[in-house]
């Protein structure tokens, strides 16, 4: 990974409370130093672990920061289809060349990536038959993966109404196109964003991790209004890891390889008797994932006005 610098490295205003009675849209600096982003990212990891819940299968295509960003590229090539262009839509060849080019993947982790979802039933082939080759038959998301990417959609929207006291879900319920403008504007911005694309290691090492997002909004989800202690850790609980990667699907062996590797760097662990052990989590690595988080919600809020404004729909 190449060293990166974030945008919101730039000195921050004086206070929280300064940023969030500022006016205009919310950007990745607003976010991150609103007075409300602690608590309403760990309701937003609650809200996602319960679509894991109802959904684990199509929910563990954006389990790993990797997955996350094939997954919502190829929904917005789906999305960008228009009948009219023989050169839009969904097809192997198009999402290879998207994810590659930015480096999140390489070409046969994208082409077992679409393979997942064709088995999984997450995608179909639309072309007629003998309309080309494989790599540029089109597909289609299926009403599953539509599904799941609209409640991924509202449960982000919905934390940014919370963050401003906006109406973005409102707006959406009343005109859904928006979602299929902002979906793919969002998507694009993301994966050209260095800062969102390569997280930093300590971040990385749970997001590159198969299953590792999973892991973390289980973590971001149990601080809620916590404070940290004086030795700047959030105390989260016991945690039964056993239990754990059974709930996630995720193999015993490599969620305890996951800690651990967490723990030498320092943004985990435990205080007391071994079978009693609470986990703590340091101030500074939730400070720094919430940094990040924050590019990701930009991203977003940015792309729904956007597609507010294609709509000519009134904001506010």
């Amino acid at each position: 990974m190449r060293p990166l610098i974030s945008p919101l490295d730039a000195e921050a205003p004086e206070t929280a409370e300064t940023v969030h009675k500022q006016v205009g849209p919310l950007c990745a600096e607003r976010i991150f130093t609103n007075p409300k982003f602690a608590r309403e990212l760990a309701k937003l990891a609650l809200d996602l672990r319960a679509q894991f819940i109802s959904g684990p299968r199509v929910a563990r295509t954006l389990a790993s920061h990797q997955r996350w960003l094939i997954t919502q590229c190829g929904f917005a090539l789906h999305l960008e289809y228009d009948p009219q262009d023989k050169n839009s839509g969904l097809t192997v060849g198009r999402l290879r060349d998207l994810v590659t080019a930015s480096g999140a993947a390489s070409r046969n982790t994208v082409l077992n990536h679409i393979e997942e979802m064709r088995s999984y039933r997450f995608v179909r082939d639309v072309a007629k038959p003998g309309a080309g080759r494989t790599r540029r038959r089109r597909m289609e998301a299926t009403e599953l993966a539509i599904e799941a990417m609209q409640a991924w959609f509202h449960y982000n929207i919905a934390m940014l109404d919370r963050l401003d006291d906006g109406n973005r879900v409102e707006q959406h319920r009343a005109d859904p196109d928006i979602f299929r403008i902002a979906q793919p504007l969002t998507a694009r911005a993301c994966i050209a964003d260095p800062v969102w694309l390569e997280p930093t290691p300590a971040i990385g090492l749970f997001q590159w991790t198969e299953g590792g997002a999973l892991v973390m909004d289980e973590l971001v989800a149990r601080t809620g209004d916590a404070v940290p202690d004086d030795e700047g850790r959030y105390r989260v609980g016991t945690l039964n890891i056993r239990a754990m990667s059974d709930h996630f699907m995720m193999s015993h062996t490599h969620l305890q390889r996951l800690f651990r590797k967490a723990a030498e760097v320092g943004v985990v662990g435990w205080i007391g008797p071994r079978r009693k052990a609470e986990l703590w989590l340091s101030a500074d690595f939730l400070t720094e994932y919430r940094r990040w988080q924050s590019v990701k919600l930009g991203h977003l809020a940015a792309a729904f006005e956007q597609a507010v404004a294609e709509r000519g729909l009134a904001t506010g």
